[in-house]
């Protein structure tokens, strides 16, 4: 069942549109930084992006930073949101439920295609961001790269911590697949799904920009999205990246959760 939702998910054209539209962004921003050699001043606009211009092999973090405050969350809301509403708005799920497949067995499936979509789409932003970064913006990171904090890395040292980034990046989104599956498993529309989901995002946006609600800010989903910057500071800052952690696990325990005790025990009439 898992190969099977995979399969369908690599093979659908929807699902490449998708990373298409969504590589599209940084790689117009690395265009223009080669073109016009202005870039942000350090501690202004997306993380990385103002050194970039001093070391191309940086840029993949910068497309991560550019993609994941928006446009990655949107595309998992809606890839997530259709997994079941989806089905069942076409009349399908009945007819999948009726061979031997359990429910349980369906959701992880639709789960784990959910976040193949997620990782394929990270690793073609981070290739193509790399590529791009190098051949436009120059390749220095033998002598140039630095973390946050002004000190030197090794290039395994930093394949070491881009790989933690993107793996940071991918909790952050099983987070947002876990709240759209849930609404995915009690709405018949996929709309529905992706809409309420993208709400609760712009929502947890909103609210961290309010000093009202301090007090909620630890609780938001979005709040430590961005934290993967604190993994290229020396030594690491671990504590908003371990808070990030500790919260998506929470976001997916418990929406995950809701959502096989909905589904298991849902009537699927048609």
């Amino acid at each position: 069942m898992i190969a099977v939702e995979l399969q369908k998910m690599l093979r659908s054209r929807r699902t490449w549109v998708t990373i298409g539209i969504i590589d599209l962004l940084p790689s117009l921003v690395a265009v223009l930084l080669a073109v016009t050699d202005l870039g942000p001043r350090p501690g202004t606009g997306p993380a990385f992006l103002s050194a970039v211009l001093a070391d191309g092999a940086l840029f993949p973090l910068a497309a991560i930073a550019i993609i994941l405050p928006l446009f990655l969350p949107a595309a998992v809301a809606i890839t997530a949101g259709d997994a079941i509403a989806g089905e069942a708005q076409q009349g399908t799920l009945r007819y999948v439920l009726i061979r031997p497949v359990g429910r349980t067995r369906l959701l992880v499936a639709k789960l784990v295609s959910v976040m193949g979509f997620v990782l394929v789409t990270l690793l073609v932003v981070a290739v193509t961001a790399y590529v791009l970064g190098v051949v436009l913006l120059g390749d220095q990171t033998s002598t140039v790269t630095t973390t946050f904090s002004g000190t030197s890395l090794t290039t395994p040292q930093l394949i070491e911590r881009t790989g933690l980034a993107l793996a940071y990046a991918l909790l952050s989104m099983l987070g947002v697949a876990a709240v759209a599956l849930f609404l995915s498993t009690t709405v018949r529309s996929p709309l529905a799904a992706a809409m309420g989901t993208l709400a609760l995002l712009i929502g947890s946006s909103l609210l961290l920009t309010l000093d009202a609600a301090h007090g909620l800010r630890p609780y938001l989903v979005t709040r430590y999205w961005l934290s993967f910057v604190d993994l290229f500071r020396d030594p690491i800052l671990w504590h908003d990246v371990v808070h990030g952690v500790i919260l998506q696990a929470g976001y997916v325990v418990v929406f995950l959760g809701a959502a096989w005790a909905n589904f298991v025990t849902k009537d699927i009439t048609d």
